[in-house]
């Protein structure tokens, strides 16, 4: 048993029965008594954890600190990699968050993550330069739209909306109601039921041009219901009517895609040439196709056969841009990209 696992051993025993003796600390830990010392040392001196020893009944015991003492954290970073991974987003979104109505909030909320993760002799500050978090292709929202959409969100009220379709390059009013804010790719998207389309739809929180709230109740649409409808397909355009994508990677990109998750029902299999098999659901194409793009030459599409087709057309018309015998050019597709 490590020294963390023993620190929370401690603890939690300390809660469970108030006062434990001595023997009982080196039964359940396994340790020598100079060992548990030593742990009970660092729980003071450095957790300004509150563990005196009552003489008498013969024990350690955990009582509340005086209320204006400095409290007690264990520290982090024996988190595992998606706790660590988790801590240090929500710092990142912290520390970029525009100011707004939580800007009397962050200062405390980020003092405790610096806390949970600092570990011995590492100070946060080693931390943060030794751990970085690299957001990509982040857009900017507009504080007072998010506000505003989140208010309605979580007051159940209706929303109007305009919103900026990059596809079309043209702007038009919605009446939506807010179900889910989403961040996803390091962008934020409001999930929502449209009661002109009469459907659900996701939009990007930085394609909102304006939003305004009304007084209307929102209609509330059930979790299993938006989980089938927009969790179903493949990344942020999913759908109820799903079809599946088989992808064969190449055994060189093989060796990362393997260890990848694309979809949370996907499977994969290596075939006796060392070649990856992927096979992931989807409902509209358009994120699913960028991926693949972005992988070149060390994947290919096996069916079906019409995103087959669409990324064979995506190859030949990338392929013109770079011979110069082909004149003129092929057209280019209009596509709509995620951040419609």
């Amino acid at each position: 048993m490590g020294q963390t696992e023993r620190l929370y051993k401690i603890e939690q025993m300390l809660r469970n029965r108030k006062v434990v003796p001595i023997q009982d600390f080196l039964k359940a830990l396994g340790v020598s008594p100079a060992t548990f010392k030593r742990d009970i040392e660092y729980l003071r001196n450095r957790l300004n954890a509150p563990i005196p020893w009552d003489r008498e009944r013969r024990g350690y015991r955990l009582y509340d600190p005086d209320p204006n003492a400095p409290r007690h954290e264990l520290p982090g970073l024996w988190f595992n990699s998606a706790e660590t991974h988790a801590l240090l987003i929500f710092h990142h979104l912290l520390d970029n968050l525009q100011p707004g109505l939580l800007a009397p909030h962050i200062k405390p909320l980020q003092d405790r993550i610096q806390k949970l993760l600092e570990k011995d002799d590492h100070s946060f500050e080693e931390v943060m330069r030794r751990i970085r978090v690299l957001p990509l292709a982040a857009r900017h929202t507009d504080v007072a739209h998010f506000q505003t959409i989140a208010h309605a969100l979580l007051g159940r009220r209706r929303l109007r909306i305009v919103h900026y379709n990059r596809q079309r390059n043209e702007e038009t009013g919605r009446e939506v109601s807010p179900q889910r804010l989403a961040h996803y790719r390091d962008n934020w998207y409001l999930d929502a039921w449209d009661h002109g389309k009469k459907a659900l739809r996701s939009f990007a929180v930085d394609s909102i041009r304006k939003a305004v709230p009304t007084d209307k109740k929102a209609r509330t649409i059930s979790d299993k219901t938006l989980d089938t409808e927009l969790g179903s397909g493949y990344g942020i355009f999913a759908g109820r009517k799903t079809q599946w994508a088989k992808l064969r990677f190449s055994p060189e990109r093989a060796r990362w895609v393997a260890q990848e998750q694309w979809h949370p029902k996907q499977n994969g299999r290596f075939d006796e040439d060392g070649y990856y098999l992927l096979e992931i659901p989807y409902s509209d194409d358009r994120e699913l196709l960028m991926d693949i793009l972005k992988y070149g030459p060390d994947v290919e599409v096996l069916r079906p056969a019409a995103l087959r087709d669409k990324v064979r057309k995506q190859l030949e018309i990338a392929r013109a841009q770079y011979d110069i015998d082909a004149k003129p050019h092929p057209p280019r597709p209009r596509h709509e990209h995620l951040s419609t």
